[in-house]
């Protein structure tokens, strides 16, 4: 499915002037994906120091993967901005994955990631485009253009774990997420990274706290995959007393942190949802404030 043509002047200027806002947010989508994987500790989640309760990838998987996918945020935006489809759209996405299981061995790091963070940037690079869409939030944009597209496509892929978990609990998962305009960004991740970085917590402690928040509230479906209902009730009251404890405005929170960190390993549990979503809340985070500093 071709991409529409581009409605703007076509000088050389403009040209220009484009090709490097979608060279920024490339930058911004890959800067998420590493801010994520650099923050400590995170319960049954690959960091620096750990692979979490993950066998099969560690910090250096996550690197080789987060160089492959570089330019592949700049393509999509490319094509959000020239108005395509979700298909096209979902064309380079799967693009980006095969770079991704290449330089991995295989290895899924950032499938969901990439649809996520794909889709914010395109949708952020639609606004110029688009005027309709120009005062809107991404996530709205996303809703708006793909949405009904993006819920369509559930039925084309009946085989992978999202779907399964879909039929089995009725969790909605990704594709749910993005279709309703990422509500859980911006109404859950984002006001929580914003208390936390007013506060004067550094990138780190607020993406941690971010990550916590989401934890409570996401029903994850990485955790329903792997333990099932039970498995997704341990994680969410494990972040809900940590919160509730202060989290990380409170003295000790590593040390917190570290003793459910090891309680996740024990029961095999990763919540790697709410990590793709702390990563686009990030991304979300600064592709808003780079819009203002244009403006």
């Amino acid at each position: 499915m071709g991409a529409a043509v581009i409605h703007l002047a076509g000088n050389a200027e403009d040209s220009g002037s484009l090709e490097e806002e979608h060279s920024r947010l490339d930058r911004l989508c890959l800067e998420a994906l590493r801010h994520e994987v650099m923050a400590w500790p995170k319960p049954g989640l690959v960091s620096p120091v750990d692979s979490g309760s993950h066998r099969d990838m560690h910090l250096g998987t996550f690197f080789a993967s987060i160089a492959a996918l570089q330019g592949s945020f700049a393509e999509l935006a490319r094509a959000g901005e020239a108005g395509s489809s979700f298909s096209a759209l979902q064309a380079i996405g799967l693009e980006a994955e095969r770079k991704m299981l290449i330089a991995t061995g295989g290895i899924n790091t950032h499938r969901g990631a990439i649809f996520n963070l794909g889709l914010l940037a395109a949708a952020a690079a639609r606004r110029k485009s688009d005027k309709a869409s120009a005062g809107l939030a991404c996530g709205d944009v996303v809703a708006r253009i793909w949405g009904a597209e993006i819920l369509a496509g559930r039925k084309e892929s009946p085989a992978s774990h999202g779907n399964h978990v879909f039929r089995r609990f009725a969790a909605g998962g990704a594709r749910v997420e993005a279709a309703a305009g990422f509500p859980t960004v911006y109404s859950i991740g984002l006001p929580a990274l914003r208390r936390l970085l007013q506060a004067g917590h550094d990138r780190e402690t607020a993406l941690i706290g971010a990550l916590m928040t989401l934890m409570e509230h996401l029903p994850d479906t990485n955790v329903l995959w792997r333990d099932g209902e039970g498995g997704l009730d341990f994680v969410r009251r494990s972040a809900a007393g940590f919160n509730r404890s202060g989290g990380v405005d409170a003295p000790g929170w590593r040390a917190r942190l570290l003793d459910l960190h090891r309680a996740f390993i024990a029961r095999n549990l990763s919540p790697g949802g709410s990590a793709d979503l702390v990563a686009a809340t990030w991304a979300v985070h600064q592709i808003e404030a780079l819009r203002a500093q244009v403006h």
